[in-house]
């Protein structure tokens, strides 16, 4: 699958405009001012820090502390500083830099590590069918509509992929497993824990690198690794009840299609499913 890459891909969700869970106003950045090639003299980004980051387990020390000691572009201890787009970063002020440009803000915001963050997005899918069983066609296309298992996101409300962060020296394969879990069967799959070990043991990478996340900051970003696990039949995940848990308010199987608008860059990680599976879109 085609990837985006620095230079070329400009952002949008990451700037201009308030960041999230707080009332910090990011520093305007328009559109011929994204890539840091492009001389920007006036450019006077705000740092924000969130609080809630302070002594937590799961985020790095504040850059000032002098016990942070980061190997940076690497896999520090159990904390993989490695970015999934390929290269090194640069690192400026003793701080990473956002590969893809500017984003209005300095620090970090709400993000636990400087530098690259990893999530693992599990994009679980299955065709849409009648009362008969039967696979629906889509009226204008005649192409099969896919469903995939969405949660709507406490923090803001929005429908998403119900992925979620890797734990420090946890496989990705956990992680896509460990979240479906955690976000649309409140982490009991019964009896059928053994049919959803075996079902998350193979499934189509679809993307690796940035995202264009409203939480990304100057200093850092987020990044995933977005895998799919197609239900063809609709006999394995697809005919579990779901139940929102963790950081989800809803779950549901909800039709694709390009009217359906999802959190950061989601819908271009699902179209992508959609033209590998060639469903209607």
């Amino acid at each position: 699958m085609a990837r985006i890459l620095p230079g070329i891909f400009k952002h949008n969700r990451c700037r201009n405009g308030v960041y999230p869970q707080s009332d910090v106003r990011r520093y305007p950045v328009p559109d011929e001012s994204v890539f840091w090639s492009q001389t920007y003299s006036d450019y006077q980004p705000p740092v924000h820090e969130s609080p809630i980051l302070h002594g937590k387990p799961w985020a790095d020390l504040s850059a000032d502390d002098p016990a942070f000691k980061p190997k940076w572009n690497e896999l520090d201890g159990k904390v993989n500083r490695v970015s999934f787009i390929g290269g090194k970063y640069e690192i400026r002020d003793d701080c990473p830099v956002n590969p893809f440009g500017r984003t209005g803000i300095r620090g970090r915001g709400i993000l636990g590590r400087w530098g690259p963050n990893h999530a693992a997005d599990p994009v679980v899918t299955r065709w849409k069918r009648d009362e008969s069983g039967e696979v629906v066609l889509h009226l204008d296309s005649g192409k099969r509509i896919l469903q995939m298992c969405a949660i709507e996101r406490q923090d803001c409300g929005e429908w998403a992929i119900p992925g979620g962060m890797v734990d420090p020296g946890e496989k990705v394969s956990a992680t896509l497993r460990r979240e479906f879990l955690e976000e649309t069967m409140d982490n009991d799959a019964g009896d059928e824990a053994g049919t959803v070990e075996q079902f998350f043991a193979e499934g189509t990478e679809i993307y690796k690198g940035y995202v264009d996340d409203p939480r990304n900051t100057d200093c850092a970003w987020m990044e995933t690794v977005a895998v799919n696990f197609h239900d063809e039949t609709g006999a394995v995940v697809g005919r579990f009840p779901l139940h929102a848990g963790d950081d989800a308010a809803k779950v549901r199987w909800m039709d694709v299609g390009e009217e359906v608008k999802l959190y950061a860059s989601h819908s271009n990680i699902v179209k992508r499913v959609v033209d590998m599976l060639e469903a209607h879109w």
